[in-house]
């Protein structure tokens, strides 16, 4: 039996992790997330929101915004790293919980690198270290976070930010005890956003890797935060959830044995984690040969845990007002796979949203709730098409492609990662090179040289 809060156990275990502690898959999966979270960024760049958040931060300093010769200081780096990485809605997740861990950790540790100088060791320690963290919060918030009104993304991340910073700087039990509990008072993120597809959620995650960073050096400066942040009455969970979240064992049980780390999911598609297996259910009915004018009505099974974001309100859905708003409209992905065979970022533009195709086609998309929908801890897609002729046919995918079930290999996100460099206008010869770089990092070693980031 221990005294010990759930910040405390935690340090605990933070400040005896070392590189060689961390098996390869945990290490392969991070260096993965580098490579995704990189070209994710330098491909939006010069969107709209990539050129606001740039002006929005203009501080000066010695950090790498990916993609740029120009240097910020390290907490503007990492906010507009940050929110460009995620802002495509293209970035890593994790089933269980859909935290973006990738880009969030990413750009707090190589920001953190370069301020203080950090050796490679202590990177990929902390990198590890945080996003083992957010998944783990993941598990323990489920759906409570949402349901609340928050994105995990953002107040989770802020969190577990402060968890990997604060490891690599090799913080004692009570520095990173405080790092935590500062990092509670600084988390944020309301999801809002539903409502006009504006570009908030865009930022959550940058914000929170700034705020992670800024509350690792509160608590190595001493500044103290509360010990009992995750689970005191007035605790980071009572805040942030609905219900309160009272079940710690998902974030302390089997550290160092159970690597929720290696298990992250990488997308396919340029849209909401839940919506991507019904974007593949309507690519193999199109490969059937079945054309969207043959189609009467369209029916999709869906965990009750999705519905306020991706299915409701229909009519809205059925017609998203914007581009972004469209990467979490069921309805749409799901025309966008059955018309053009994909959900990249070519079928979220403005041309796009609007084709007269793509807005027949998801007016006769519903959706039914599943009672024995498996989601949150798997996410499946199952469409029923009605067709004019009278007849139905089905399709069912069993997992999420890029998951935990059907991983990407590493070929299939150098591809994804050329592409993005070729959006972005940039030679997709850099993603080898990155990807070496990240794999080098997460090996370990002396100092970190942050050339390869400028693609």
């Amino acid at each position: 039996m221990t005294d010990a809060t759930v910040s405390e156990c935690l340090a605990d275990w933070l400040t005896g992790l070392e590189l060689d502690h961390i098996p390869a898959p945990a290490r392969q999966a991070a260096a993965d997330t580098i490579l995704d979270t990189v070209c994710l960024t330098v491909a939006a760049l010069e969107t709209d929101y990539g050129r606001a958040v740039r002006a929005a931060f203009p501080d000066p300093g010695g950090a790498t915004v990916w993609g740029l010769g120009e240097g910020r200081s390290p907490e503007a780096a990492a906010v507009i790293n940050g929110t460009c990485g995620h802002g495509e809605d293209y970035d890593n997740t994790f089933e269980g919980c859909p935290v973006h861990s990738g880009v969030v950790i990413v750009p707090a540790l190589l920001a953190a690198a370069e301020r203080y100088g950090l050796s490679a060791t202590d990177v990929a320690r902390g990198l590890i270290a945080g996003i083992e963290v957010m998944c783990r919060l993941g598990l323990v918030a489920d759906k409570a976070v949402h349901k609340a009104g928050f994105h995990p993304t953002g107040v989770l991340g802020a969190m577990s930010a402060a968890a990997g910073v604060a490891t690599a700087l090799r913080l004692d039990r009570t520095g990173i005890r405080n790092a935590l509990g500062v990092a509670g008072s600084t988390a944020s993120g309301i999801i809002e956003y539903l409502a006009d597809g504006s570009s908030t959620k865009r930022l959550h995650p940058g914000w929170a890797a700034q705020a992670g960073m800024r509350a690792a050096a509160m608590g190595a400066a001493g500044f103290t935060g509360p010990s009992s942040v995750f689970e005191g009455t007035h605790g980071f969970f009572h805040a942030f959830s609905t219900p309160v979240a009272t079940e710690f064992a998902p974030l302390l049980d089997d550290l160092g044995s159970r690597w929720e780390s290696a298990r992250l999911a990488f997308k396919p598609f340029a849209c909401g984690t839940m919506t991507q297996p019904y974007v593949d259910c309507a690519i193999d009915l199109a490969r059937r040969g079945i054309r969207p004018e043959q189609v009467e009505r369209i029916t999709c099974d869906v965990g009750e845990g999705t519905v306020h974001r991706l299915w409701e309100p229909l009519d809205v859905k059925r017609r998203p007002p914007t581009p972004y708003a469209a990467k979490f409209s069921g309805p749409y992905c799901v025309a966008a796979g059955w018309i053009w065979g994909d959900a990249g970022l070519a079928q979220f533009t403005e041309e796009a949203v609007r084709d007269p195709r793509a807005l027949a086609l998801a007016a006769k998309v519903s959706f039914r709730i599943d009672p024995e929908n498996e989601y949150p801890s798997n996410y499946t897609g199952h469409i029923k098409a009605e067709l004019t002729d009278g007849s139905v046919v089905e399709s069912h995918v069993p997992c999420l492609r890029g998951g935990a079930r059907a991983p990407m290999s590493r070929e299939d996100l150098l591809v994804k990662a050329r592409a993005n460099l070729v959006f972005a206008g940039r030679d997709p010869a850099h993603a080898e090179g990155l990807a070496a770089w990240a794999d080098a990092l997460m090996a370990g070693g002396g100092p970190v040289a942050m050339d390869a980031l400028r693609c």
